[in-house]
This record gives C-alpha cells, structure tokens and sequence, in this order.
C-alpha cells in the first residue's frame, strides 16, 4: 500500500442500511484505489514508511454535490434585493434581469473568468468536504458558449483538487434570439450543440429544464434521444414547479436521476422505483424560492427510491456553497433523518451520476476519495452548521488537510 490511514473511525456508507461504523479503523490505499477498509488489529504497520495517524477522527466517504451550476458571470444580488423590496419578477425580468442577465454576463465573460469565478465558489464546497462535483453548463445557449461553459468545467477537474463530471444544459432556457421558436432551438440542441458536446468529449451527461417556462415533454424526449444516440448519460430538471410527467419520461428513458421533483406523483414515484432512477432534492432552491410543496419524501421512501441532495448552486436560486448546510436544511425542512441525508450526498449522489462503482462509500476497489472529520458521529454532520470540523479531504489516496498538525502529514 502506498498509504495507510488508521486510527479512525470508519463510516462506510455501502448499500446496506447503516452507517456501518468500524471503531478503530484502517484505510490502505494503493495508486489511488481502497485496497484495505477494516479493524486496524488486522493489519501489522511496522516499518511502513506512510502511515497517517488520525488521531480517533471520523472518516466518510468525500462528500458528492451532484447538481449545480457553478460556471457564470454576473452577479443577481440586486434582483434579490429588488424582489424584497416589492418589484416583481416580471418587471425584473422585462428590464433584462433574470437567467437572462446571467446569460448576457456569461456570454461576454472569457474562460479565464468563468474559471477564476467558478474555482472561489468551489471554496465553499472543498470545505464543506466535497471531493466530486457535477458541473453543467446553461447559461451560454449558444453552440460557442456552450462548449466555453463546458471546457472550463473540464479544466477545473484537471486542475484542481476537485473531481467534476460534466453535464450539457443547452435545453436550460430559450435565448433571446429564438424567442417563440423553442422548437427550432430544441432541433438545434439534438443536431448541433450536442453532437458538438459529444465530438469533443466535454459533456458527460445531457439535462433539461422539462417544465411550462422550460421545455415540454415532446421536446425533453427528443434532447434525450438526441443524448443516447450520441453516447451520453441523461437527467432530468423536472416536477419543480408543476407536474408534467417528465420524471417518468426521463426514468423510462434510463435516466441516471431526476432533479428538484416537488411536484412528483405517485405515477412519477413509482416510474423512478422500477428504473432505479435517483431522487436529487434541491432544498436550496426550495428555501430560497420560499416553496411550499413538499417532495414526496414518505412515497420515495415507502418504494425504495435512493434520494440524492445537492447544492443547486446558481445565481438566481440557490447562490449556497455549502453541502453540509443542504444536509440540514434536508432534516429540518423535508424531514430527512441524518443518515439519510449523509447517504444522500454519498452513495446516492454517486449513483446520481453514474458513479456508483467507484465513489460514495468506503470499500475494497473504491477511488480513494475520503473526508476527515473532527466530530463525534455521522449526525453531526448534518446537525451542525458553521463550525469548521473538516480536517482534511483525500482525493485519490493525496491528502489535502486544513489542519496538517492534526493529522502529521508530511
């Protein structure tokens, strides 16, 4: 092994029910895989020339925020104010504010810019733990803005210490300059934007916004055929703020996970249960737009839906950088239990993505992306808020500490 990690506190995360927390535990880690996950007694460490004392700190998996968008220009804290002070949305909205604004700023912004703006808000999230992000683009609209979206996205994966996985959101908005013409834009999306997206190996992943100020139905399932014949993954935003079926159409579909899903019916829950489709919750969004329909957490739960929570991270609303404050927000406003919410942004995040077979738990053959952590129990990660308890974030088997004393790194 290159590495050793031990006295710990192991908190796997696998599939079964439980935190499956191992007292005095061991991580070994080899070319940046889990090659040993135990009982530290199991293991004899003399002479080995890296071990990491971790002094009795709980260990997870690295924390996965499965849904955001992190890449813009702009800046909507002015709307934000205005709306509070009476003006409507609308009005904003006609004066060129809303996704508009951030689409004109990101449009005019270079991919140094975006880059430099994207990398400070992933800060927030590195502390918080987070080793994996998904990053889509949506706010270019254009062919050319578009792909600049996408390989910034790209270019903080490799370099920085953060993974990304990218997803195309040219179905976002209608631009301005196909203003009622959404299906010359939507056949525009399928024959360009995301041949392009594919030809050069920036996206992951394609979404749509399926929703009455979004896309219908018709035109999701055609960027989603659009996005299978061209060899990616798809997910879906939908049920936010009405239900038109575009849950179940994205699960029929094979949809790796369905996002925001207030407005999900029994029909919608029942189609993510026989696809093994992911439930993402966005309570971000929900606290920020002030909602008042619930997900329907019981249903989810009573048919064995795996549910995700990410940041949704955007400027217009959920301008939130912080995972863990998205893991209470999950107990006190959908009723989550504290398991739930870390399985949420582990396990279930990684299944979000795809990822199931390499991230989101601790377990032989695993990348080796874990999170250190100063507390007591898993709950207090999702208890606690604004107490610095990251100690370190490992990212295939390299430590990256916030407190190196803590953990003796070399």
């Amino acid at each position: 092994m290159d590495r050793v990690l031990t006295n710990l506190k192991m908190v796997t995360m696998q599939p079964e029910a439980g935190y499956q927390i191992i007292e005095n535990g061991m991580i070994g880690i080899r070319e940046g895989k889990i090659m040993f996950a135990g009982h530290a007694d199991h293991e004899d460490l003399h002479g080995h020339p890296d071990v990491i004392d971790c002094h009795g700190a709980l260990v997870t998996p690295g924390l996965i925020d499965c849904h955001t968008h992190l890449i813009f220009a702009g800046n909507r804290a002015n709307e934000f104010e205005q709306r509070l002070n009476g003006v409507p949305y609308e009005e904003i909205a006609k004066a060129g504010g809303g996704i508009l604004s951030t689409v004109k700023a990101t449009r005019e912004a270079s991919e140094d810019e975006l880059y430099e703006l994207a990398v400070q808000r992933l800060n927030g999230l590195k502390q918080d733990g987070v080793t994996t992000v998904e990053i889509k683009s949506g706010y270019g609209l254009t062919i050319d803005d578009e792909l600049k979206m996408l390989r910034v996205a790209r270019r903080i994966g490799e370099m920085t210490d953060i993974k990304v996985t990218t997803t195309l959101l040219a179905a976002h908005a209608l631009p301005p300059e196909y203003t009622g013409k959404s299906d010359d834009y939507i056949k525009f999306v399928c024959h360009e934007i995301i041949p392009a997206a594919a030809r050069e190996k920036l996206a992951d992943a394609v979404d749509v916004f399926c929703e009455g100020i979004g896309f219908s139905i018709e035109q999701s399932q055609r960027v989603f055929t659009a996005a299978k014949a061209h060899g990616l993954s798809i997910k879906g935003h939908t049920e936010q703020l009405s239900n038109l079926g575009g849950s179940a159409l994205a699960a029929s579909m094979g949809a790796t996970s369905v996002d925001h899903i207030e407005y999900l019916d029994e029909d919608g829950v029942a189609a993510l249960a026989a696809n093994n489709t992911v439930a993402t919750l966005l309570p971000g969004a929900f606290y920020f737009l002030r909602e008042t329909q619930y997900p329907p957490i019981e249903q989810l739960r009573q048919q064995n839906v795996p549910m995700a929570i990410a940041t949704d991270f955007n400027p217009g609303t959920s301008p939130i950088a912080s995972l863990r404050t998205m893991m209470n927000m999950g107990c006190t406003l959908f009723r989550l239990t504290p398991e739930e919410c870390l399985r949420g942004v582990t396990c279930n995040a990684a299944q979000a993505l795809g990822l199931q077979e390499a991230r989101g738990q601790i377990a032989l053959g695993m990348d080796a992306d874990l999170a250190i952590w100063q507390v007591e129990t898993p709950a207090e990660l999702s208890y606690r808020l604004g107490v610095p308890d990251l100690i370190a974030r490992v990212v295939d088997g390299h430590v990256f500490p916030l407190n190196g004393d803590q953990l003796n790194v070399n």
